[in-house]
């Protein structure tokens, strides 16, 4: 089937057409070949390209704070406990330490975090086709987020589709599709290669800021699932996105979360969610290109089917 048109009239996936998608990019990558999945591309020869980009010694954060408060995309937030001195009382003199504590979800849907490889169970197996049952109740025993304990260090190149369109953002509901991916390379000039990490941002983060927070899990932009071909041509080693990637309502019949599960579960990317672009674009802006070095460093969680996550840019 030819790629789909840009926007929110790309056409509906029937079970059987997303199966056979899931088989084509799964194919396409040569799943099941590493533990690691699509970060195997990332090789020490891409890591001394990659750090050819750092010329000006510029550095960018990719994450959103995080969020304490409640909201309608967040019901259960963060927590976060002050312990220590303040708990005791504060003393005019001697040493006393400021300490505290915090609790969260991981895969929420106002959070930066990434997704590990356990994260997505599609027909009873994990990638790779690695059995769900090394999910347990303790923790995930196969591929969990200690396969990214190194960090994750490559060439970034953020795809802005809002600037493409002419859009401060796109709407809730819209796709972003390969001919999106394709017509932003051009439009800014750069091209995603083999083992790159891709952000493709939709603007999740500009509408929240202006227009408050919404019930993301209904109505939210994303990839258009058939847009995962794109990646699997150029051997994409990473996926970032501001919103989770996947458009809400889902295109796919029987599938919520399309993207997710041709990503994690066929492809074997890492997925990065819920990040902020805002102040990234400005810097692009500003140096005048969208490649840079992009250090990822998740949390080394015991069995955990993802973390928290500050993916830093260097120009």
């Amino acid at each position: 089937m030819g790629t789909p048109a840009s926007g929110a009239g790309s056409p509906r996936l029937s079970a059987a057409e997303f199966a056979e998608l899931h088989a084509r990019v799964r194919r396409g990558t040569g799943a099941g070949a590493g533990e690691r999945g699509a970060l195997e591309e990332i090789t020490p020869r891409h890591v001394l390209a990659a750090a050819a980009e750092v010329r000006s010694g510029r550095t960018v954060t990719m994450a959103a704070q995080v969020q304490t408060e409640p909201g309608p995309d967040d019901p259960e937030p963060c927590e976060h406990v002050m312990t220590g001195a303040v708990r005791g009382g504060i003393r005019a003199g001697g040493l006393q330490f400021a300490r505290d504590r915090f609790a969260m979800n991981v895969h929420g849907d106002a959070d930066s975090h990434l997704d590990a490889l356990c994260h997505v169970i599609y027909d009873g197996t994990l990638y790779g086709g690695v059995d769900a049952n090394t999910v347990t109740a303790g923790g995930a025993t196969a591929l969990s987020v200690e396969l990214a304990r190194d960090g994750i260090v490559g060439r970034g190149v953020l795809l802005d589709i809002p600037r493409l369109r002419g859009v401060p953002w796109l709407e809730p509901g819209d796709h972003v599709t390969a001919d999106d991916l394709t017509a932003a390379e051009r439009a800014q000039h750069v091209r995603v290669t083999e083992g790159d990490l891709l952000f493709v941002r939709v603007g999740h983060r500009k509408r929240r800021a202006e227009l408050g927070a919404w019930h993301t899990a209904d109505m939210r932009a994303g990839l258009h699932p058939y847009a995962l071909e794109f990646l699997r041509d150029r051997r994409v080693a990473v996926l970032g996105g501001d919103g989770n990637n996947d458009t809400a309502p889902s295109s796919t019949d029987g599938v919520d979360f399309p993207v997710h599960v041709l990503a994690v579960h066929a492809m074997g990317l890492h997925l990065l969610d819920y990040l902020q672009f805002e102040d990234l674009v400005e810097v692009c802006e500003a140096e005048e290109r969208w490649s840079f070095l992009c250090v990822v460093a998740p949390l080394r969680l015991p069995e955990a089917t993802g973390s928290p996550v500050n993916p830093i840019a260097v120009f």
